[in-house]
């Protein structure tokens, strides 16, 4: 046989992101259980995975035991798709005989002669389409016909090994309605994906899957996160941060502040994180993004992802002091996104970050802020692991991560919503405190794992030319405290300026 006539060992799906979930897609000629409850996404999922057969000139055959053939083509009108010939739909419906009551038996139960007289009509039907995908939709119609578990389990064995015969690749639908405790297709089918629907006290519907099943194959286990859209369903593999390693030159990357890269020791290491401390308006932003005009300067690519702040007042408060990242942005420098944390799950925020060092090559990855990625999982109780993974990601591909995080208070003891310092490979403490009569701001590196760094803690002022960093504050005690000592002869402190909020 010609090796172009010869199919591929998988049906893909059709589902960005399923596909690699599932390491290649549904093994021919199997048949397999896609479960969820009512509007978690299998119709669509089942119609993407017909429309993908039909691309490639396979005949196809939806089979609908609960779903109208006009509730079906209007579904997928809605996502765009407009079924072609190759995609039948045979909707099944009970005899007119069953439903008289002049001719229904009384010696047999009516669900017994439905219960053949439907496996009869769904068998006539791949006889006449012959097809080498066919979904059928719902099981639990056939597990009520069926009345108990045996008769139910037989049935789908039964099916099982007819379409196997026939090389048909098999995709049952369950709407979990009629016994969600049900698992007797489970241990039939030759792979089971389940769909779940959760919902937060606030914000819109999360959707994740997980496959519980699939024999002889390896595939991505966990729960994955995807999303509905116009155009079908999004699914966004769980990011595994040892799949993507790579190799590159670990050079140091300055943020074109002297007295910055002096407190860091030079700059940071190329593949590194940084995290940048500090109660709300010390200026953490405005470090970070230091970061993103030194790399634009170099002739790199940055991302950065705003949580906290509306673009347009960003845009403005920073091009105030002399960095335009519009401008960058319109020159393809910059992938700016604003980022809706009531409507954006963990998976889909790692996928989108994923996506901007694939595809935009962004060396330089600003995360703003870590208070509001949290916001993003109010009920999510693996945020240091989510973190985790995409800073191991990041480090991999030779990004350079900065992610700040507000404490809670202004001054004395402060602390951190979450504690992921120790996951970072530097970390910088911005600080306010007073002295003269004035608050002022200040600010230190408390660690760094790739090299030396400056014990010091230096002052530092926001104005009108961006960052202004003061020489190290050695005739002060106390100033982490917010209300030092002083103990030296002279006052080495800034010059008053008019500040912006950083």
């Amino acid at each position: 046989m010609d090796d172009s006539t010869v199919m591929p060992r998988y049906a893909r799906t059709g589902v960005s992101g399923l596909d690699d979930i599932l390491v290649g897609g549904l093994s021919r000629g199997n048949l397999f259980l896609l479960e969820g409850s009512p509007g978690t996404g299998k119709t669509t999922i089942a119609l993407s995975f017909l429309k993908a057969g039909a691309e490639l000139g396979e005949p196809c055959l939806y089979i609908t035991l609960s779903e109208t053939t006009t509730e079906l083509r209007n579904g997928a009108l809605s996502h765009g798709w407009r079924l072609g010939p190759e995609i039948n739909i045979f909707e099944v419906s009970p005899s007119e005989s069953l439903l008289d009551a002049d001719q229904q038996q009384t010696l047999l139960y009516s669900s017994d002669l439905e219960l053949g007289e439907t496996t009869r009509l769904i068998l006539g039907e791949f006889e006449r389409v012959k097809p080498k995908r066919v979904v059928i939709d719902s099981l639990s119609e056939i597990r009520l016909l069926a009345q108990s578990s045996l008769r139910y389990r037989r049935q789908i064995l039964a099916f099982k090994h007819y379409f196997a015969g026939r090389d048909a690749t098999v995709l049952m639908l369950d709407d979990l309605t009629s016994d969600a405790a049900d698992k007797t297709v489970h241990s039939v089918a030759h792979g089971v994906i389940k769909l779940e629907e959760l919902s937060p006290q606030y914000g819109a519907e999360r959707r994740r899957l997980k496959v519980l099943k699939y024999r002889g194959q390896h595939f991505r286990g966990g729960y994955h996160d995807f999303a509905i859209r116009r155009g079908g369903v999004a699914v966004f593999p769980r990011l595994i941060a040892g799949e993507h390693r790579t190799s590159f030159a670990r050079t140091q990357m300055t943020s074109d502040v002297t007295e910055l890269d002096a407190l860091l020791g030079g700059g940071v290491e190329q593949g590194s994180s940084t995290l940048i401390l500090g109660p709300a308006g010390t200026g953490k932003s405005l470090f970070a993004i230091q970061f993103i005009a030194a790399a634009v300067r170099r002739g790199e690519k940055a991302a950065f992802f705003v949580f906290d702040e509306e673009l347009g007042l960003l845009f403005d408060r920073v091009r105030a002091m002399g960095m335009d990242l519009e401008a960058m942005r319109d020159a393809g420098s910059l992938h700016v996104e604003q980022v809706d944390a009531a409507e954006l799950s963990p998976g889909e925020f790692a996928h989108r970050v994923r996506e901007s060092v694939d595809r935009a090559r962004a060396k330089t990855v600003v995360i703003d802020s870590l208070n509001g990625y949290q916001a993003a999982m109010p009920e999510e109780n693996a945020l240091v692991l989510h973190v985790h993974e995409l800073l191991q990601f990041l480090n991999r591909q030779g990004a350079n991560t900065f992610l700040t995080v507000a404490q809670h208070g202004l001054v004395g003891d402060m602390k951190a919503p979450v504690d992921v310092t120790y996951l970072a490979d530097t970390v910088i403490l911005l600080r306010y405190f007073e002295a003269l009569g004035r608050v002022r701001r200040a600010v230190s590196v408390i660690k760094k794992r790739t090299g030396a760094h400056e014990e010091s803690i230096r002052e530092f002022g926001i104005g009108s030319a961006g960052l202004t960093l003061g020489e190290p504050l050695e005739d002060f005690q106390g100033v982490l405290r917010g209300v030092p000592t002083f103990v030296g002869k002279s006052t080495p402190l800034l010059t008053p300026k008019p500040t912006n909020k950083g």
